[in-house]
């Protein structure tokens, strides 16, 4: 668990023009959020844009996250779907040496009943490799994982070490982390809610803001678990506005702008999805020169 505490972020996939990889761009990324101060990264996770790689380009992706990181900060990978077989064919086929542990989201479209949900990861529990780690994000699955579903998870099935909780339902993290074994993790899925998360109980965050704020998104975390209320609320309020936008029009169109911005990597992102318009660029531009 102490692998997964504290910051994580959730890498982008930077692209070039022509809509291939652009491994500098990733290169810069890893640096840039490396020396901010984070924990640990999470590649290959939904704001990745997996569900727009190629098996080729998602074992390249790692690769290259795994080499320009050199063993500075443990990795995370997401491995997900909707079809329980798949998944498990998946850990089989990824190279995870070097990986410390897989984040695997509740599976989308089907909306699978409570019972659907917990054996789909008792499966992959059986099946991983590596500590699994639990995503419930109703807003992208279309459907809820219980605090009950994800307690009797915690309780009875081994390899399961945590949860990344983006339910936005503050009364829900406080029923699994009241009822949770001591060694269970919940981590915040929604940067707006780190606070009142890790005030709950949790241990931390996997990050989309911490793409472009690594440091930022780490002292509020970093304070937070510190009980430093005070300091951690005033650098969470002064980011807010920030935060919000990058999510003014979906995940991750707005971090990649702000990337491009700061000059790490750019902003194209793939279809379907759409680059931030330019009021949301130029917006995006003028929170980044308040914030210094």
């Amino acid at each position: 668990m102490e692998k997964i505490k504290g910051t994580g972020v959730a890498l982008v996939t930077p692209f070039l023009a022509g809509g291939e990889v652009d491994f500098k761009g990733l290169t810069n990324l890893v640096n840039h959020v490396v020396d901010g101060g984070l924990n640990y990264l999470v590649v290959l996770g939904t704001t990745g844009e997996t569900a727009t790689l190629s098996t080729e380009e998602k074992d390249q992706v790692l690769a290259h996250v795994k080499s320009v990181n050199a063993g500075r900060l443990p990795i995370v990978i997401g491995i997900g779907g909707n079809n329980t077989a798949a998944v498990v064919e998946e850990f089989e086929r990824f190279d995870l040496k070097g990986v410390d542990a897989i984040l695997s989201a509740s599976p989308y479209y089907n909306k699978p009943t409570q019972e659907g949900i917990y054996q789909h990861y008792k499966v992959l529990a059986e099946h991983a490799p590596l500590p699994l780690i639990l995503y419930n994000v109703p807003g992208r699955t279309a459907s809820n994982m219980t605090a009950e579903t994800t307690l009797r998870l915690a309780h009875t099935v081994e390899n399961i070490v945590g949860i990344k909780e983006a339910s936005g339902d503050l009364n829900q993290v406080m029923e699994i982390v009241k009822g949770k074994p001591s060694e269970f993790a919940v981590i915040s899925g929604e940067d707006v809610l780190n606070l009142p998360i890790i005030a709950c109980g949790g241990i931390g965050v996997i990050s989309v803001l911490a793409n472009t704020l690594p440091k930022l998104t780490a002292d509020v975390v970093n304070l937070s678990l510190n009980s430093d209320n005070k300091k951690a609320r005033d650098l969470h309020y002064s980011s807010i506005n920030f935060t919000n936008l990058l999510f003014a029009e979906g995940n991750p169109a707005g971090v990649k702008a702000a990337l491009k911005i700061q000059g790490i990597c750019d902003d194209e992102v793939r279809m379907p999805l759409m680059k931030a318009s330019e009021k949301l660029f130029n917006e995006l531009q003028q929170e980044l020169k308040t914030l210094g």
